[in-house]
């Protein structure tokens, strides 16, 4: 319990009976939380100091995808995406505006808080080797969390600059889906590897053409330029 106390997590959820449900469970792990009904109340708890986001994706006054895209504009916090709706695309959306996760309802309430734990753990680990890797004109720093772009900082999600500081890391060496997800979200979302594609989309997206991140068919993703320690 100590490596939670004090952490702050923003539900943001217009059905009580879950919202309640969960704060209840977080709160036995030690979390400070603090629930949101309404897109409008879950920006205006935003401006306080939070260390993860819940967040449903229908709200009675504002799309959960809109509320999203706000946060991810002035903020890097980790957010996972709950959703009633089993679709696909919904999930796919979620993960491109900047969600790092998805919750499917109904959902079990401890499997919930241990992915909040994972990536709050994974967050905020120390780097064991190199605090800083470039590569080409991309620098990025494990202890600012930051990517640079020729001295230009870009605003990756939490799990993009996981996922980039993990094939920068291994500096060419071909790493399968399986092996991503496990290492930069710590489980598997039961085969579904393209939520590892749709994060190496949005980093060529942000990126552009200094993104060093090359597909191999039929195997998964490497980094196509030499990495250095920085």
């Amino acid at each position: 319990m100590s490596d939670t106390k004090g952490q702050h997590i923003l539900i943001v959820e217009d059905e009580e009976n879950i919202s309640s449900f969960v704060k209840l469970y977080l709160e036995r792990e030690g979390f400070n939380v603090t629930i949101a009904p309404t897109g409008a109340e879950a920006i205006g708890a935003f401006e306080e100091k939070v260390d993860l986001v819940t967040l449903d994706l229908m709200l009675p006054d504002m799309d959960g995808l809109e509320i999203c895209r706000q946060i991810r504009a002035k903020s890097t916090v980790p957010i996972i995406m709950l959703t009633a709706r089993d679709e696909d695309i919904d999930k796919i959306v979620g993960l491109e505006v900047g969600a790092d996760d998805y919750v499917t309802k109904p959902f079990n309430a401890r499997e919930l808080v241990a992915r909040i734990k994972s990536i709050l753990r994974r967050a905020s680990a120390p780097v064991k080797t190199s605090k800083r890797l470039e590569s080409g004109r991309i620098q990025i720093d494990a202890a600012r969390r930051e990517c640079l772009v020729d001295g230009e900082q870009v605003m990756l999600a939490p799990k993009e600059f996981d996922l980039l500081w993990e094939l920068l890391e291994r500096n060419g060496d071909v790493l399968d889906r399986e092996h991503l997800l496990e290492k930069v979200w710590g489980y598997t979302f039961a085969g579904d590897t393209r939520t590892v594609d749709v994060h190496v989309r949005q980093l060529r997206k942000k990126l552009g053409d200094d993104c060093p991140i090359v597909t191999v068919w039929g195997s998964g993703y490497k980094v196509g330029t030499e990495v250095h320690a920085a």
